[in-house]
C-alpha cells in the first residue's frame, strides 16, 4: 500500500511540475519582489498573475488560477500609472510649464524616463525602471544590414520611423538644455540620442491608451499615454479578446478577459487586429500563425507586370491613385485581397473596356477575358514574391552564421519572412484552383 501511495504522490507532483513547463516562474527574482512591494505600497492588490519566462513569447504573466470569460485579469490603481500628470508633479514640471513652444506629451514622458533612469537609486520609479527592457527590436533600433531584409513596404516605414525619432531628438535638444539646473552633469550626455531612442521605444511599445484632458503647457498632440507597471508584462495574442479601460469608480485601469485561460498558462491580451508588419513596426515582435497577417504588394511590383505601351496606362494609374487603390494591396491566408484583385482588374481592362472602369471599382465583372488576365497577373506577382522571400531567407541564414552580434535581430526578420512565405504559398494554391475554375 505504502508503495502505491508514494507513486500517486510522485505522479501528482510530476503533474504539478508539468503545469509549469510552458513557463518558468520568476516570482522569486529580486527585481519582481521589489516591483510587487512597490506596487503594493501604491494600492495594488496582489492578483493571480505571476511573472514568468515562456519559451515562445519570452517574458510574460502566468495565472495561478483558471480564468473564465468575464473575469478581471488585473486592476492597476491610478497611483501606479505613469502619465503626463506624474511628469508635471515632478521637478520637471516647472520647466515644462514655462517652455515655449510647448513640448508634446510624448516628449514630456520621454524626458521623465531618461531623467529617472539617470537618477538611478534616487528614482522613486526605480523598481519599475529595473524591469523595463534594456534594448528594443523596433525597426528604429535595428541595424541597417537587418533593415535591408525587411519586405519593401515595411522597409519604407522603418526608414520613416528612424526619421521621426531623429527629428524628435533634434527638435527637443534646446528643451533638454533648459533642464541643466537640475543636473550636475551636462544634459547633452544625459539626454543623448540613444537615451531618447530607448525612451521613445518604451512608450511606443508599452503604453496603454488613456485619454487625458488637454493642458496648455503641452502642444496639441493628443495626450493619450499611460505606462502601466506589471500590467505591461502581458503579451499579445491575436486569438484572445479582452476589455480594457480606466474605471472611473475604482480609479483603476482594468482588464477583463473574454476568453478562458487554464491554470499555470500564460495570460494574453490583444493589442488589436494587427498584421505582423504592424506588430514589428510598433512593438518589435511578430506573432506566429497570426490570422490578421498580410503580405503587401508595393505599387512598383504591381506595375511591373503591365505593358508600358498600354495607351491608357497613365490614366489607369491616376484612377487607382485618386481612389486610393495603390496602397494596402495584400495577399492573406485566404488569398489575394479584393482590393488587390480590383486594382489588377482595372489595369487589365482592354482599350474597348476602359470606359467601364467605374464598374470595375464597384466589383462588377466586365468580361471573362479581363477576369482571367487579372488572375494570371496576380499569380505571377505571387510567384515573384515567393522567390523574393525565399532569396531573402537564404541571405538571412548566411548572415546569421557570419554575424553573431546580429543573430537576435535577424531571427526576428526571419520569423516575419517565414510567415510571409506560408501566406504566399497558400495564396498561390488558392490562385491555382481559381485559374482552373475559370478556364
Amino acid at each position: 500500500m505504502k508503495k502505491s501511495r508514494g507513486r500517486t504522490g510522485r505522479k501528482r507532483k510530476r503533474k504539478h511540475l508539468q503545469s509549469f513547463v510552458d513557463g518558468v516562474n520568476y516570482s522569486h527574482k529580486l527585481e519582481y519582489i521589489k516591483l510587487k512591494k512597490w506596487l503594493k505600497d501604491r494600492g495594488f492588490e496582489d492578483s493571480n498573475l505571476r511573472p514568468a519566462e515562456f519559451w515562445d513569447t519570452g517574458r510574460g504573466l502566468m495565472t495561478t488560477k483558471a480564468l473564465q470569460a468575464g473575469d478581471l485579469v488585473i486592476s492597476l490603481p491610478e497611483k501606479c500609472l505613469l502619465t503626463t500628470g506624474t511628469v508635471l508633479s515632478s521637478c520637471l514640471g516647472e520647466y515644462i510649464m514655462k517652455w515655449k513652444p510647448p513640448v508634446s506629451p510624448l516628449i514630456a514622458l520621454c524626458t521623465f524616463l531618461i531623467a529617472e533612469k539617470h537618477a538611478g537609486e534616487k528614482s522613486l520609479w526605480k523598481p519599475y525602471l529595473d524591469v523595463l527592457p534594456k534594448t528594443y527590436t523596433c525597426p528604429v533600433c535595428l541595424e541597417r544590414d537587418v533593415v535591408s531584409f525587411l519586405p519593401e513596404p515595411l522597409r519604407k516605414k522603418a526608414q520613416e520611423q528612424r526619421t521621426t525619432v531623429h527629428e524628435l531628438y533634434m527638435s527637443s535638444k534646446a528643451f533638454f538644455s533648459s533642464l541643466q539646473p537640475l543636473f550636475a552633469e551636462n544634459t547633452g550626455t544625459i539626454f543623448n540620442y540613444s537615451a531618447l531612442e530607448w525612451a521613445w521605444c518604451t512608450i511606443n511599445t508599452r503604453t496603454i491608451y488613456m485619454k487625458h484632458s488637454q493642458r496648455e503647457c503641452f502642444s496639441l498632440e493628443p495626450d493619450v499615454y499611460a505606462l502601466a507597471p506589471y500590467l505591461d508584462l502581458l503579451n499579445h495574442s491575436p486569438n484572445v479578446q479582452v476589455e480594457a479601460a480606466f474605471n472611473e469608480q475604482t480609479r483603476s485601469y482594468e482588464i477583463r478577459t473574454n476568453s478562458q485561460c487554464k491554470k499555470y498558462k500564460e495570460v494574453f491580451i490583444c493589442y488589436g487586429p494587427h498584421d505582423n508588419q504592424r506588430l514589428l513596426l510598433e512593438y518589435g515582435f511578430v506573432a506566429m500563425h497570426n490570422p490578421h497577417s498580410s503580405v503587401y504588394v508595393s505599387s512598383d511590383t504591381l506595375l511591373k507586370y503591365f505593358p508600358p505601351l498600354d495607351k491608357q496606362r497613365n490614366a489607369k494609374i491616376s484612377i487607382l491613385k485618386d481612389h486610393d487603390f495603390l496602397e494596402n494591396l495584400t495577399f492573406g491566408w485566404d488569398g489575394p485581397s479584393w482590393r488587390l484583385l480590383t486594382a489588377l482588374k482595372l489595369l487589365s481592362l482592354g482599350a474597348d473596356e476602359f470606359t467601364s472602369w467605374r464598374r470595375t471599382l464597384l466589383g462588377d465583372v466586365i468580361s471573362s477575358k479581363n477576369e482571367h488576365q487579372a488572375l494570371t497577373i496576380t499569380a505571377k506577382i505571387c510567384h515573384f514574391l515567393i522567390e523574393e522571400t525565399q532569396h531573402a531567407l537564404l541571405q538571412i541564414s548566411q548572415l546569421k552564421r557570419n554575424k553573431e552580434n546580429l543573430k537576435n535581430q535577424l531571427t526576428l526578420v526571419e520569423a516575419l519572412r517565414l510567415e510571409d512565405l506560408k501566406i504566399l504559398q497558400k495564396s498561390a494554391e488558392i490562385l491555382c484552383n481559381l485559374n482552373v475554375a475559370t478556364t
